[in-house]
C-alpha cells in the first residue's frame, strides 16, 4: 500500500526502444513525494517483455500500403502493430490494491495520448475513490483536450518534482487547489482552470530520483544494469519543429558536477549499473561545464569501465578536440550527432544554424579517437522537399557516419504544430504523431517519406559491407535473380541490391522467400542512383573503406 502510485501506462506501436522507456521522469518526481513525507510507489507498465500483436488502428490504415508485408530483407521497416508492456486490466488491479488516494499518470508523448487516457479510465473503474492526475509533455501543452476525458480529475503542466507534492497535500488537508503550480482542474460548470507550466528553478534543491523504485532486472544492457540521466533542463535553440526549446516556458539549467556524480555513484554502487544514458536536450552546450563533468567523471569512475551516450543528440559545434577526448576517456562510444539538414534553405526554416563545417569536424574527431558516428537529419516537414532529404543522405552517403533519418511529426508546443495546423495538415488524430505513421504529406508525400526511409536503409547497408571488407555487388535485372535457398539476411540484401541498382525499385523478402515490390517513389530512388555514381561513398568503421559506383 502506497499514499501515491505513479504509472507509466503501455504503449501501442510497431516497435519499441527499451532503453529509452525507464519512467525516469517519474522517479524524479517519487522523490520529491518521498521528500514531502508521502509512501509512493511506482507501476511501470513497460518494465516487461510482453507484447502482442494487434489490429491497426482505423486512422492508420493508409499505412497498410507501405508496411503490409513482413519483409525480412535488410531494407525492412514495420510491419506488426503491437500492444507492449502489461495490459490494462493488470493495471487496474495494481491501483485498487496499492489504495493510493492519489495516482499519477505519465503522458509524454502525444501519439501514446490515447494509453493514458485509457490507464486513466482503467485506474478509476478499479479505483473509483482515488484522484486521478496527467503529467509530461502532451497534458502540459493540451490540458484541454486530456480533460475532455472524465476520468482525469487534475493535469499538472510543466515539472511535476515542483508541484506533485503540493497537489497531495492540498488533497490531503481539502483544501483550494487554484495555488498549485501548473494546476488544471474542471471548476463549476464545467469550466477549465489552468495555471502556467511549473518549472525547477534550481534543479540543485531536488532530491536524487528515488532508483530503488525502478526494475533494474528489466532495462539491462551487455548484462549489466543502465540508466537513463538528466544532466539538464530545457534548451536555448529555437528550433520550430521542437516543443522544449527557447520559444516554450522551460529555459536552459544545469545540474551541478557534485549532483550529476552522486547519482551516478549511487547507480553503480546499489545497481551494478554499466550503461548511462545521458537524455538531455542539449548535454554539451555550455562547453566548460560538460568538461568539467567528464573529467569528474573520469576521476570517479576510471576503474568501472562505464559506456555512456547522449542519444539525443549532440550539437557539433559544441563539440571540439578536448571535449570529444574526454568523452572517448569517460567511455563514449558513439557520437550521435544533430545535422538538421545540409539545404541553408530548409535549415532557415527550421531556425537552426548551419553546422555542416561543425559536424564535417566533429567525423574528423570521432575517427581520430575511434568513435562511431550517427548523424540525424529530419525529413517530410512541411515546405520541406524529398529531392532536399536525398541530397542530405547523399552527403552523409560521402561520411564515415551512419544515416538517421527521422521523418517529421508535429510536436505540441512547437511552431511547427501551429503551421501544421494553420496549413490544413495537421493529422486529425493525435495517436498519429509520430515518425512511423508518416503523419504530414505536404511538399514531401507519405510514399516520398516512406522511401526516404529505405533509402537510408539501402545507405546503412551499403555502408555496413563496406565494414566488413566485402564487395558492392553490380547492377543485375531482376530476372536474373536466383533467391530460393538464400536464408543469410546479409546475402537478402546484396541481391536486392542489386536489383535496385538496375531499376530503381525497392524489393523486400517474405518469411517464405518470396520477392515483392515495396511502394516507393521511384523518382526519388532514380535520384539516388544517380546521385551516388558522382561520389565516393565511405563506410564506419575506422579502417576507412570507401567505394565508388
Amino acid at each position: 500500500m502506497s499514499d501515491i502510485l505513479l504509472i507509466q501506462p503501455p504503449i501501442r506501436d510497431f516497435y519499441l526502444t527499451t532503453k529509452r522507456t525507464m519512467p525516469y521522469g517519474l522517479i524524479c518526481i517519487a522523490s520529491a513525494l518521498i521528500k514531502a513525507g508521502f509512501s509512493t510507489d511506482i507501476f511501470d507498465g513497460l518494465a516487461t517483455s510482453k507484447f502482442r500483436n494487434i489490429a491497426l488502428p482505423p486512422e492508420m490504415a493508409y499505412l497498410e500500403a507501405y508496411y503490409g508485408k513482413p519483409d525480412q530483407s535488410p531494407f525492412g521497416l514495420f510491419h506488426h502493430f503491437r500492444h507492449f508492456g502489461y495490459s490494462f486490466e493488470h493495471m487496474g488491479k495494481v491501483a485498487v490494491k496499492s489504495k493510493a488516494f492519489l495516482i499519477g499518470i505519465s503522458s509524454l508523448f502525444t501519439a501514446y495520448s490515447h494509453e493514458a487516457l485509457k490507464s486513466a479510465q482503467i485506474v478509476k473503474k478499479y479505483h473509483p475513490n482515488c484522484k486521478v492526475v496527467l503529467g509530461g509533455h502532451h497534458p502540459t501543452n493540451m490540458p484541454e483536450n486530456v480533460m475532455e476525458c472524465e476520468a482525469v480529475d487534475y493535469v499538472l503542466r510543466g515539472e511535476g518534482e515542483v508541484s506533485m507534492p503540493i497537489l497531495a497535500e492540498k488533497i490531503m488537508q481539502g483544501e483550494a487547489l487554484e495555488s498549485v503550480p501548473g494546476i488544471v482542474f474542471r471548476k463549476k460548470k464545467q469550466k477549465i482552470h489552468i495555471n502556467k507550466p511549473a518549472i525547477m528553478e534550481n534543479l540543485n534543491h531536488y532530491p536524487l530520483p528515488a532508483m530503488h523504485l525502478i526494475k533494474h532486472s528489466f532495462y539491462q544492457r551487455k548484462k549489466k544494469g543502465s540508466m537513463v540521466i538528466l544532466s539538464s533542463r530545457g534548451c536555448p535553440l529555437k528550433c520550430s519543429y521542437c516543443c522544449l526549446g527557447a520559444s516554450s516556458s522551460f529555459t536552459y539549467r544545469q545540474r551541478s558536477t557534485e549532483s550529476i556524480i552522486q547519482e551516478i555513484e549511487a547507480a553503480v554502487s546499489h545497481y551494478k549499473v554499466g550503461f548511462i544514458d545521458f537524455e538531455d536536450e542539449n548535454i554539451s552546450l555550455d562547453t566548460q561545464w560538460f568538461l568539467s563533468l567528464l573529467r569528474e567523471i573520469k576521476k570517479r569512475f576510471k576503474s568501472e569501465q562505464l559506456e555512456f551516450r547522449a542519444m539525443n543528440g549532440l550539437f557539433p559545434p559544441t563539440l571540439n578536440e578536448e571535449v570529444v577526448q574526454e568523452m572517448k576517456a569517460v567511455g563514449f562510444k558513439v557520437l550521435n550527432l544533430s545535422l538538421g539538414s545540409v539545404s541553408k534553405k530548409q535549415l532557415n526554416k527550421f531556425h537552426r544554424p548551419d553546422v555542416i563545417s561543425d559536424f564535417e569536424h566533429a567525423l574528423i574527431l570521432a575517427e581520430r579517437y575511434g568513435l562511431q558516428s550517427i548523424g540525424y537529419v529530419i525529413a517530410g516537414a512541411p515546405d520541406q522537399t524529398a529531392e532536399d532529404s536525398v541530397l542530405d543522405l547523399l552527403y552523409l552517403a560521402q561520411k564515415r557516419v551512419l544515416a538517421g533519418v527521422s521523418i517529421f511529426y508535429p510536436a505540441p508546443g512547437s511552431r511547427y504544430f501551429e503551421l501544421s495546423k494553420d496549413l490544413g495538415i495537421l493529422p486529425k488524430h493525435l495517436s498519429l504523431m509520430r515518425s512511423s505513421a508518416l503523419p504530414v504529406s505536404h511538399t514531401t508525400s507519405r510514399t516520398e517519406a516512406v522511401t526516404l526511409m529505405r533509402l537510408g536503409r539501402i545507405l546503412n547497408f551499403i555502408k555496413s559491407l563496406l565494414d566488413q571488407g566485402l564487395e558492392i555487388p553490380a547492377p543485375l535485372p531482376f530476372c536474373e535473380i536466383s533467391p530460393k535457398n538464400i536464408t543469410n539476411r546479409i546475402d537478402i540484401g546484396i541481391k536486392l541490391l542489386q536489383c535496385f541498382f538496375h531499376d530503381g525499385k525497392i524489393r523486400g523478402m517474405l518469411p517464405n522467400g518470396e520477392i515483392f515490390e515495396h511502394r516507393i517513389a521511384e523518382e526519388l530512388t532514380r535520384k539516388f542512383i544517380q546521385g551516388l555514381r558522382v561520389i565516393q561513398i565511405r563506410g564506419t568503421g575506422i579502417r576507412g573503406h570507401s567505394w565508388r559506383y
